[in-house]
């Protein structure tokens, strides 16, 4: 895979977007709504998340009352499999932990990296050899393919029309179109 140009979160942006895909525009959000519907959890649970700061929207959070939380293409990432590990039974405070770990890795190729459990803790695996060795310790029980979700996500949303970074600039646009 190519190198690419880092993004402001510290991954490349062209790994993000391969198997002729269209692009999808990495400093576009998408609405709560839309994150959750392709996340696959509910609005509900999304809200907590942010509030709680275990994913938090980096293109825009709310800022009080009526303004909208946008989430970009790799924090969708981040709830899907939040939501993967949350069906393994893995506790809230163990996903928080491998949540803060991939933030902290700034990892360049999700699309090789495994998620691997012994149904306690949440071990960020890399390589194929971090695999082995967690397995042959007897650490490893089940292992989440980020790439696969990866591609899930990717073409959820490749169905999503991404939200304007300026609300107020769509609300004019939204406006300009009913009058028409």
């Amino acid at each position: 895979m190519s190198a690419g140009h880092p993004h402001d979160s510290g991954y490349a942006v062209d790994l993000l977007f391969t198997d002729g895909l269209p692009q999808l525009d990495p400093d576009r959000g998408y609405r709560g709504a839309i994150a959750a519907k392709a996340a696959g959890i509910t609005y509900r649970q999304l809200d907590y998340w942010a509030r709680t700061e275990l994913v938090v929207p980096t293109i825009r959070d709310a800022k009080g009352s009526g303004s909208q939380r946008l989430y970009g293409f790799r924090d969708i990432l981040v709830l899907k499999l939040v939501k993967r590990l949350l069906d393994t039974g893995i506790s809230l405070q163990q996903i928080r932990v491998a949540v803060e770990q991939l933030h902290a890795a700034g990892i360049r190729d999700l699309a090789s990296t495994t998620l691997m459990s012994d149904g306690a803790s949440v071990y960020l695996c890399t390589s194929n050899d971090e695999v082995i060795d967690l397995v042959s310790r007897g650490q490893g029980v089940f292992g989440i393919a980020v790439g696969k979700v990866l591609r899930e996500v990717e073409s959820t949303l490749v169905d999503f029309e991404p939200a304007a970074s300026d609300p107020v600039d769509e609300l004019a646009a939204r406006r300009v179109k009913r009058t028409a």
